[in-house]
């Protein structure tokens, strides 16, 4: 690795990991696509999406380290949901990431595109994130939690994604989890499915060290940062502005497929 990607790396896992530990995701919605196109740009090394994918599975886990710590005196993190969404995420995350080095490049940003698109359209049709309520007790569907969980986890593992780009709109729309509350636990349920998927892309060789140790130094500078700032931000536009980065991120893979 020479300087320039060393520091191309470094400035890309700042940027992403100060925006998932804020907005609640682990990274990857914008993190898979910029480690794809910005190296070559800058004339640089050229990662594979496999590379990438083996790279965003180590670096989502300290993102997201990073954003829980953040919010762990908050009252934000609702244990009961993580537990029965965190555990069927992190099975559905080691198949799908064990599985993924049998698919083709194109394969996979096909369905980065499937899931960008999807948590568009759910974020599109979510006017307003339901508001915490002090001393309402959390209810959810827990079959659909532990179901929906499990299937992110599989279809994410195969990108090395924690799945939040996806986890937080269904959350919000189909689960009706006040926004914070989402933000908060989503960060804590993507860690545990970016063990998974570490898991998985280790295990069939998917990994370049170095660069996943650049990236992990910039997470854990700047996720915890961000965290600290998304809870003083307008929930309102926290939402708009997840909904924004992925629609400019499915736009740019879709364009490549086509």
């Amino acid at each position: 690795m020479d300087i320039t990607f060393i520091i191309t790396l470094f400035n890309i896992g700042f940027f992403c990991s100060f925006i998932s530990g804020m907005i609640g995701i682990g990274g990857s919605v914008i993190n898979y696509p910029m480690l794809l196109y910005i190296p070559p740009l800058v004339g640089t090394m050229a990662l594979t999406a496999h590379e990438v994918s083996g790279i965003s599975a180590i670096q989502v886990f300290f993102a997201t380290l990073g954003g829980v710590w953040a919010y762990r005196k908050s009252g934000f993190l609702q244990k009961r949901l993580i537990m029965y969404m965190g555990s069927s995420i992190l099975i559905g995350s080691i198949i799908g990431s064990y599985l993924s080095h049998l698919m083709s490049e194109k394969g996979m940003n096909f369905i980065y595109g499937i899931l960008a698109l999807i948590a568009v359209i759910l974020m599109l049709v979510s006017k307003k994130g339901r508001e915490d309520i002090e001393g309402e007790e959390l209810t959810f569907n827990k079959w659909l939690a532990s179901s929906l969980a499990f299937t992110i986890g599989g279809l994410a593992g195969v990108l090395g994604a924690g799945g939040a780009f996806i986890l937080v709109p269904i959350m919000l729309v189909i689960l009706k989890i006040p926004t914070r509350i989402t933000i908060a636990s989503s960060l804590a349920i993507t860690l545990i499915s970016s063990i998974g998927a570490t898991i998985g892309k280790i295990a069939t060789g998917q990994v370049l060290f170095l660069p996943a140790l650049v990236l992990t130094i910039a997470s854990l500078l700047a996720s915890s940062l961000g965290a600290k700032i998304g809870q003083k931000v307008n929930t309102k536009i926290l939402q708009w502005l997840l909904a924004l980065l992925i629609l400019a991120t499915a736009i740019k893979i879709w364009k490549g497929l086509i």
